[in-house]
């Protein structure tokens, strides 16, 4: 499922585009327009179970929380040929310390550092957090042959509004070229902006927080 990036520098012309399996961060893809919409609960997703999760419940309370672990599981089956289901992934990293349930029930994380520690005991990939992250290293990351979870606001699904804050979402930049960034979107919209979305760099700027989990095949890359 792996290749090498194609070519060089894309700010020399060049382009990188690594090809990456996909993965939702909701176990139906088509369904994503609707769950986000409001039109379905993402407990009625009927594909709930490959989860993981004991309930449908449990599954709709975490698939809204699950980006990150879409992408950790996008670059997991890129260089390893397989990747846990979600929940296996949630109930380990909230364990580690990734996730950190709020008494009145809602979550924080992802939270970089803990997630980037775990990831490279378990998985022995090269994780990195990057509370820093210029579009300028996001290039060289890519041109390096990594693949970087960067933190945008969800709105980038269509990216024709600028958005009133930048962050909140994760996505899996996975090449860029001279004019965009290509990345897999876990909430991007079916057969739209999910697979390979390209965003002009000067639309990423306004959606883009400046920071982001750098992923490595091994630990020692």
């Amino acid at each position: 499922m792996t290749t090498s990036p194609t070519t060089n520098d894309p700010a020399d012309g060049g382009v990188v585009r690594n090809q990456v399996p996909y993965y939702s961060q909701w176990e139906t893809p088509e369904l994503v327009g609707d769950i986000i919409g409001g039109r379905i609960d993402a407990a009625d997703d009927p594909a709930w179970h490959r989860s993981g999760a004991e309930t449908a419940e449990e599954y709709g309370y975490w698939s809204w929380r699950a980006c990150g672990m879409a992408c950790l599981r996008m670059a997991l089956r890129h260089w390893q040929g397989s990747a846990p289901p979600m929940m296996d992934l949630a109930r380990d990293l909230l364990a580690a310390g990734a996730y950190v349930k709020r008494p009145d029930g809602g979550l924080d994380g992802l939270i970089y550092a803990p997630f980037a520690v775990r990831v490279q005991q378990r998985f022995g990939l090269l994780a990195q957090a990057r509370p820093e992250l210029p579009v300028a290293d996001v290039r060289a990351e890519l041109r390096a042959g990594r693949l970087v979870m960067l933190s945008v606001h969800p709105a980038i699904r269509t990216h024709l509004v600028d958005p009133p804050r930048r962050g909140g979402h994760l996505v899996l930049a996975v090449g860029a070229d001279p004019g965009a960034v290509t990345f897999h979107n876990p909430s991007g919209l079916y057969r739209e902006s999910q697979e390979y979305a390209r965003v002009p760099w000067d639309r990423l700027e306004p959606f883009y927080a400046g920071r982001g989990v750098v992923l490595g095949r091994t630990a020692e890359a």
